[in-house]
């Protein structure tokens, strides 16, 4: 009897084995695969009245060299942003704490040590930099050393030209409108032919305008090129220094006094 039992279970375990073989041949590849584990990366906006955190997500595959990327999660830093702290010592890096411990809840842990970490000043750095060189250094060796702190991958913290600026606001707005790539109907994300639109970005101390160009420009300094999803983009882009809207209510003020 325990023979025969034997014989039955072993045969049921090769039923089992033989289905499974068959799915695995029959199935289409996509369907069995395991999913590709999740990048993260933070990002810090430093602008001139206020910083934002942002945390993105992405698959650990990209298509034509450009990742997929979608936003995990936000932050908002409390008080000014990091050029109010000039003379400040200590504030500017105090600032970003309720942020940074924020994102180590979002973060798994496994994936701290593999995700870039960076921080972007903008006009208001911009602007500090011009009438005090060493404190904007110090603000921002201030804020680096903080952010050192933390088990993320750090990649720096630096004040981005008016032209970068300029264009990573246009990467953003023709991103969001699926200009760049589209998740089709086939489950495949493609090309989907569009044209890009120019981006005005009206920030607190600065404006930037950015679009496409084929022209051969005057000023090589308002070109930029940057490559996303395998297709290369020439941007004219260009900054107005002090044309922001805190800037602009100044001068505005100003002269009324006048």
């Amino acid at each position: 009897m325990s023979l025969y039992r034997a014989q039955i279970l072993c045969a049921v375990v090769l039923l089992i084995l033989a289905i499974i073989g068959v799915l695995l041949v029959v199935l289409p590849a996509k369907e069995v695969e395991i999913p590709a584990d999740k990048m993260y990366g933070i990002v810090l906006d430093a602008g001139s009245s206020h910083t934002s955190m942002y945390i993105y997500k992405w698959p650990a595959g990209k298509q034509n060299g450009t990742g997929i990327v979608t936003q995990h999660s936000e932050c908002e830093v409390q008080g000014g942003g990091i050029s109010s702290y000039a003379g400040k010592h200590g504030g500017a890096a105090k600032s970003l704490e309720g942020c940074m411990k924020h994102a180590l809840k979002e973060i798994p842990t496994s994936r701290q040590h593999q995700t870039p970490l960076c921080l972007g000043a903008t006009a208001g750095m911009r602007l500090l930099n011009i009438v005090n060189q060493t404190e904007s250094e110090r603000v921002l060796r201030e804020v680096e050393k903080k952010l050192r702190s933390y088990p993320f991958l750090f990649k720096g913290a630096s004040i981005l030209s008016g032209q970068a600026e300029g264009a990573y606001g246009w990467v953003t707005v023709n991103y969001l409108l699926e200009n760049f790539v589209k998740y089709g109907f086939v489950g495949h994300w493609l090309n989907p032919g569009r044209t890009t639109i120019g981006a005005l970005d009206l920030g607190g101390a600065s404006t930037q305008i950015t679009f496409q160009t084929s022209q051969e420009l005057e000023n090589q300094d308002n070109l930029m090129k940057l490559t996303l999803y395998g297709q290369t983009y020439t941007l004219y882009t260009h900054s107005f220094l002090c044309y922001g809207q805190d800037q602009f209510i100044r001068k505005l003020l100003a002269h009324l006094i006048k």
